[in-house]
C-alpha cells in the first residue's frame, strides 16, 4: 500500500482478517490509558467499525494495520476519522503498536503516514490526536510527528470514564498554502 521512502512501516487497509491483531492490541498493557481491555463483544463491534471505516471512499476516514518493514509483520493499527471538535469537523487519529515493537519509531512513522492519507483525502484542514496526559509515549509521538499541543481537555473514554487528554493538532494544508 503506502510506504514513504525510508519509512519503517507500510499502512494497509484494515480487513476481516485483522481480528486477531485487534485482539492482541486489546491487551492490558496496550489499553491502560483507555480504560482497560474491552469485552469480546465490544471488540467484535470495534472490528466491524474498523472494517467498515477501511472501506470508506467518502474521505470521512480510514483504518489501517501497521506493517513493519522489512519484516512484513503486522505490529499495530492506526486510523483517522471525522469528528466534531470545538464546533467544526476535523479528523481524529489514534493508534496502537504491540508492546514488542514499541520504542522503534513505528508509531511516529505510522502517524506521519496516516497524516499523509488524511491530507490526501482533503475533507478537513486539521488532524487531532487526544492521548491521555499521562501517556508519555503517545504524547511524544504527537510531538515528533509535528503536531502542535493546544492544551489539556477533559474527556469521557470509554463513555462513563472521565480522563484528561492533551489536544494535539496537525494542520493538513500543504506547506506554503494560504487560507
Amino acid at each position: 500500500m503506502d510506504s514513504p521512502t525510508n519509512s519503517p512501516v507500510r499502512l494497509e487497509p484494515w480487513s476481516e482478517q485483522d481480528f486477531e491483531l485487534l485482539r492482541a492490541m486489546n491487551a492490558p498493557e496496550s489499553t491502560e490509558h483507555l480504560g482497560g481491555p474491552e469485552t469480546e463483544e465490544a471488540l467484535a463491534g470495534r472490528h466491524r467499525r474498523y472494517v467498515d471505516l477501511s472501506a470508506d471512499t467518502t474521505g470521512r476516514g480510514r483504518m489501517f494495520r501497521v506493517v513493519l518493514l522489512p519484516e512484513e509483520v503486522a505490529v499495530g493499527g492506526i486510523g483517522y476519522w471525522t469528528r466534531t471538535w470545538d464546533g467544526q469537523e476535523v479528523y481524529e487519529t489514534g493508534w496502537t503498536v504491540l508492546p514488542g515493537f514499541r520504542g522503534r519509531g513505528v508509531a511516529t512513522a505510522a502517524t506521519r503516514a496516516v497524516a499523509t492519507r488524511a491530507r490526501a483525502a482533503g475533507l478537513h484542514r486539521f488532524l487531532h490526536a487526544f492521548p491521555s496526559t499521562d501517556n508519555g509515549p503517545s504524547n511524544a509521538v504527537c510531538r515528533k510527528a509535528g503536531f502542535e499541543l493546544l492544551g489539556e481537555q477533559g474527556f469521557e473514554y470509554p463513555p462513563g470514564r472521565p480522563m484528561h487528554c492533551n489536544d494535539w493538532r496537525l494542520d493538513l494544508r500543504p506547506p506554503g498554502s494560504v487560507d
